[in-house]
């Protein structure tokens, strides 16, 4: 377990996750035939050069669930009761295949649950391509434990 419990949770906090992943044609594939996506613009060669792209581009919703992935470790692994919301999504530049993506979370509230066993973490998480650049950006909303109580069990 490497997460964080809510107390170690501070607001304006910016976590840099140190792994990153480069984005293969295999990766956005599988992941359209997954969810059944079968949007052109991120599987048809050809129709994607036509397109102001010039290429395929890499759906937004990999995106996102792999900047989640890439942030878990270091955010919410092993002391998350529950996602309650993923908000405010934007995908500002396109990400192709081959790029590479990092993301950093900044956590932007807390408060306890009312029984005051728990508390909730909202988080802003951003994911740049190799250049810096910008591709997505949402805010993620946490149900954490409070070590308090997962010690006293």
């Amino acid at each position: 377990m490497t997460g964080l419990y809510y107390e170690e949770f501070e607001v304006g906090q910016t976590i840099e996750h140190e792994k990153r992943r480069t984005v293969s044609e295999s990766d956005n594939q599988q992941f359209c035939d997954m969810t059944m996506n079968q949007q052109p613009l991120h599987l048809d060669a050809e129709f994607a050069s036509e397109t102001q792209f010039g290429e395929r581009l890499v759906n937004g919703l990999y995106t996102m669930s792999l900047a989640v992935g890439l942030s878990i470790p270091d955010t919410t692994d092993g002391t998350i009761v529950a996602n309650l919301s993923y908000d405010d999504v934007s995908h500002p530049n396109p990400v192709f295949h081959g790029d590479t993506l990092r993301a950093q979370t900044t956590v932007l509230d807390k408060r306890e649950t009312s029984d005051g066993e728990r508390g909730v973490v909202t988080m802003n998480v951003e994911v740049f391509n190799q250049d810096d650049d910008l591709v997505c950006e949402f805010e993620r909303t946490a149900l954490s434990l409070k070590k308090e109580f997962v010690d006293a069990e």
